[in-house]
């Protein structure tokens, strides 16, 4: 067990895509915890099956490395700005943020985000200016505009007079001054250990420890994750658990996990400034509160920021049900919500009043939601979602709605449209530039409605050259109807399978979502139509054969590639009236029928 001064506590927190992953990889390799014929994966920290595949963190993750005679543990955060509500859980489990800014690109809109949160607690970040060896690399404009970000965010004198690092997590090197030697890490564990302040607490005083994050074992049960704030805790010792309301309980400590490198090692005691996971306590929940049985103590609960977005979880509907997934009754459905909301505060999930064949699942933004949504049909489940909609608030009699912060990248050429169709969606520029590469950049404060189903058009008109992201800002009074989609959908009119034949005589009308042989029924959405309005087609159309056979009228007929859709396409994609269909393995669009009220409301 580590005595406090000899712990430090620190979390990796930036944009998304400035090698915070990348870097923790290089510290790890080179703290010595693997054996010199240990293969290890890139990106090591990524272990969730749907981050490797996205390229991105998901889930903030803990491990531990030791320099000298410290121990070092280290969260690695989200850097999207979905997930924040990730990063504003763990904040709390540290005393120091290591704060990425790219050289290069400077700090982005999720860095405005998270800095904010880490200044309000009282962190005091390390600021590490990365990808120092890239070609446009540029550290002074980095860091002049970390230090403006700063001051505008209210940063105190002692925050303001932040320790800087050089590094290139790639390269696995790290310096204090950009002339010294590139060698590897060291300045960088160096750095951690002389700025970062051991954990508080007092390892004489009764336990207490807050549950931050949960995670679950075949054998244990529910585990609680989390810093022992003060005192020590022993395997087989009693604790009292306190929940939200206030109610106690008592439980005996099954088992005590630490963390190695991307180990998980158990402990037959912990301390102080310790991040441990506690098995034992069954209905732990996250900010539930674990003391000693004779010193009973409530925390503060853990609070985060609302949701701004919501969408329909209802049962699937449609003619193919059953065909491909396992579990496909609400019962199932309700049962796998309520057991992701007991372990993931970040999403509210209800039910619908009324309803008994849907339940309503908010988040911070469509990749927050399609997360949980491809978790589930990769279990098996089968069901249907609806289009999101924005979460409004009343405040002082008036309307208020969530409006965005994006940053966005083009090429000049494109500027124009991305300019004029934010506008068109009640998007007001708050800044405009070109560098010497020809590449604009813009800033837009938006209603969240603005952005809603715009990247799918935005991909297209920049030629997949335009990078948008954004970051929630505030609520603000609502701006009243946003026009939405301008283009109409092309509609099964009948069940069967797509052939050659009707999609080849179709393909011209607009662009198509099926490939020939693909089952389709009634009022699913086979592709788009190149107008505005809705058209019903017949893609299930065969030729008409006759007894006479010329040279040439059996000519091989020429496909274009359909268009297929990712589930956040598909969410991005549709409107009102049109529903998603997941199953394990086909993402189907249809058609819905409005009820009265919601046709009057469309108008």
């Amino acid at each position: 067990m580590y005595t406090p001064n000899k712990i430090r506590n620190i979390a990796i927190i930036a944009h998304i895509d400035h090698g915070k992953t990348t870097l923790l990889d290089s510290l790890l390799k080179q703290s010595n915890i693997f054996r010199d014929n240990e293969l290890v994966s890139e990106r090591m920290m990524d272990s969730y099956d749907q981050e490797k595949e996205r390229g991105i963190t998901i889930f903030a993750k803990h491990t531990s490395l030791f320099f000298e005679d410290y121990k070092i543990n280290i969260i690695d955060t989200p850097g999207h700005s979905d997930f924040s509500g990730e990063v504003e859980r763990v904040l709390g489990l540290v005393n120091c943020v290591l704060l990425l800014v790219d050289a290069n690109e400077g700090p982005m809109p999720q860095t405005r985000f998270v800095l904010s949160q880490a200044l309000k607690i009282g962190l005091r970040p390390v600021v590490v200016l990365n990808k120092i060896d890239r070609p446009n690399a540029d550290p002074e404009r980095a860091l002049n505009l970390t230090f403006d970000l700063f001051v505008e965010l209210g940063a105190t004198d002692e925050q303001l007079d932040f320790p800087i690092c050089y590094a290139s997590g790639l390269s696995g090197f790290a310096t204090r001054k950009l002339e010294d030697p590139r060698v590897d890490m060291r300045p960088m564990f160096e750095l951690v250990i002389e700025v970062v302040p051991p954990p508080p607490g007092n390892i004489d005083l009764p336990f207490l420890m807050q549950a931050t994050t949960l995670s679950y074992d075949n054998f244990l049960g529910r585990e609680a994750c989390g810093r022992i704030l003060e005192g020590k805790i022993r395997k087989g010792a009693q604790i009292t658990r306190v929940d939200s309301h206030g109610a106690a309980t008592q439980h005996k400590v099954v088992r005590i996990e630490g963390y190695l490198g991307l180990k998980r090692v158990e402990m037959d005691e912990a301390g102080v400034g310790d991040i441990v996971n506690i098995a034992g306590i069954p209905e732990i929940m996250i900010g539930d509160t674990l003391c000693a049985p004779d010193h009973i103590v409530q925390l503060p609960p853990i609070t985060l920021a609302q949701p701004t977005l919501s969408i329909d979880i209802m049962v699937n509907n449609s003619p193919f049900v059953g065909k491909d997934g396992k579990h496909v009754t609400m019962n199932k459905i309700r049962d796998r919500l309520y057991q992701e909301k007991r372990a993931n505060i970040t999403l509210k999930i209800e039910e619908i009043p009324g309803r008994e064949d849907a339940m309503r699942v908010a988040g911070r933004g469509e990749l927050h939601l399609s997360v949980l949504i491809e978790a589930m049909r990769r279990e098996n489940f089968e069901f249907t979602l609806s289009k999101p909609q924005v979460i409004l608030k009343e405040e002082a009699g008036q309307t208020l709605e969530p409006f965005e912060i994006a940053h966005i990248e083009v090429p000049h050429a494109y500027s124009g449209l991305v300019i004029e169709e934010l506008s068109r969606r009640k998007g007001e520029m708050r800044a405009l530039s070109t560098n010497e590469h020809n590449i604009t950049t813009l800033e837009f404060f938006i209603p969240t409605r603005g952005l809603m189903g715009y990247r799918n058009e935005f991909m297209t008109v920049t030629r997949g050259l335009g990078i948008l992201t954004s970051v929630f800002d505030s609520f603000e009074p609502h701006k009243g109807p946003i026009p939405g989609r301008i283009r109409g959908v092309m509609i099964s009119a009948c069940l069967g399978k797509s052939t050659p034949y009707a999609l080849f005589n179709l393909q011209e009308r607009g662009t198509l979502f099926c490939n020939p042989g693909d089952e389709v029924y009634e009022g699913m959405v086979v592709g788009e139509n190149s107008r505005d309005n809705d058209i019903v087609v017949n893609v299930a159309k065969e030729k008409h054969l006759t007894n006479v056979r010329a040279s040439g009228s059996d000519e091989n007929v020429i496909l274009t590639p359909p268009r297929r859709f990712t589930l956040e396409q598909a969410i991005d994609f549709i409107a009102d009236d049109e529903l998603i269909e997941v199953t394990p393995n086909f993402i189907r669009l249809r058609k819905r029928y409005l009820t009265e009220n919601e046709r009057k409301r469309k108008g």
